[in-house]
């Protein structure tokens, strides 16, 4: 739940670069969650959280 919420509020604050930034426009936002939501209701979505569980893992890893 942790890593869940985390990764949310991280792609929530470069979207928001984004839009202040590089003039992302709210309606490419809105196509980018929506994508999103359908992409999670799919087959390949266990495939997609793993591959960010695991990224996670290896990011957590890393000694600096």
């Amino acid at each position: 739940m942790i890593l869940s919420i985390s990764g949310v509020v991280l792609l929530g604050v470069v979207v928001f670069l984004f839009f202040r930034k590089d003039g992302l426009k709210v309606s490419h936002a809105l196509v980018c969650a929506l994508f999103g939501f359908y992409l999670a209701g799919t087959a390949i979505a266990p495939g997609i959280r793993a591959g960010g569980e695991s990224l996670a893992s290896l990011l957590g890893g890393i000694k600096l």
